[in-house]
């Protein structure tokens, strides 16, 4: 048995997304580790044998007459490198992959069910663009999963945001020089275990920060298997949630947000976090072998 299955590259992600609509997939099939890792052995020997973000999503049934945006719900899957998968886990720039895969330019609400986030796709005017809003107050409940602003690991004064994905902010100033990747993945270490993930897991994300003379942030963030090329989108929301937050670590975001490859435009509101002038782009569709799976 095949499903189609489509190649989405989100612009400033660290690679691309497999799509899959889960209307294509068999009856009764379940999405399982072995019929994903199945999934992504049928990428050997094609120039996306190393894609590690699958994204699997279904359109919600609408009323009629409904004049509301069309509404997804987006299921996100993170390959890790020891061949395992992460269920947990959210990734923005993948549920933008699935907006631009189903192929249709107009505003979209987004249920993301691994993470229980909305988030409002709409196009920007002519552009080939999307501002992603996060419909939730960012310093309402659930924000702070320690509910401190601010907590102390490993000596190291660190906040933790739930927003999007749980991320760790941590100054940049508190971390050495030479070494700072080790240092980060050790700090991510000791937060996963304080929010009851295991080290090894793809939670939670960390990013270090810097302030600028002119009040603008930079940021350097992990991704799996090392550094994020920008920035993650949902790191952008949890940054800027973080940053309207009293107490936490993070400054306000003034501006666009500076990464090692280009800014990243985020926004908070009272009732929102908005990520502005992100692009995706479909670059394949592949028939892929899927074994089926009764249920029960």
């Amino acid at each position: 048995m095949t499903v189609v299955a489509t190649v989405v590259r989100a612009h400033d992600a660290p690679g691309p997304t497999l799509v899959l609509r889960g209307g294509e997939l068999p009856r009764g099939a379940l999405a399982l580790g072995g019929e994903l890792a199945r999934l992504l052995r049928g990428l050997a020997g094609t120039a996306y044998a190393g894609i590690n973000k699958i994204a699997l999503y279904d359109r919600a049934p609408r009323a009629l007459h409904d004049r509301a945006p069309r509404a997804l719900h987006y299921r996100f899957v993170q390959a890790l490198p020891d061949s395992r998968f992460d269920f947990r886990a959210g990734c923005g720039h993948s549920l933008l992959a699935c907006v631009v895969a189903d192929g249709r330019r107009a505003p979209v609400t987004v249920r993301a069910v691994t993470t229980g986030d909305t988030v409002l796709c709409e196009p920007q005017g002519d552009e080939d663009a999307y501002t992603l809003s996060f419909l939730r107050a960012p310093t309402g409940p659930g924000t702070l999963p320690t509910g401190r602003p601010a907590d102390v690991l490993d000596g190291v004064p660190v906040s933790l945001v739930r927003y999007g994905n749980p991320y760790v902010f941590v100054d940049e100033r508190h971390l050495p020089r030479t070494a700072a990747y080790d240092r980060l993945l050790a700090l991510r270490a000791e937060a996963a275990r304080l929010l009851g993930h295991h080290p090894d897991s793809a939670l939670p994300k960390i990013a270090a920060f810097a302030e600028g003379p002119d009040g603008r942030l930079s940021v350097r963030a992990l991704t799996v298997g090392g550094w994020h090329p920008r920035l993650a989108l949902t790191g952008a929301a949890a940054l800027a949630a973080a940053g309207a937050i009293d107490g936490t670590v993070v400054p306000a975001v003034r501006g666009p947000v500076r990464t090692p490859t280009g800014t990243v435009t985020v926004s908070a509101a009272p009732d929102r976090v908005r990520v502005h002038h992100k692009r995706a782009e479909v670059l394949e569709s592949l028939e892929l072998p899927w074994r089926i799976h009764a249920t029960a």
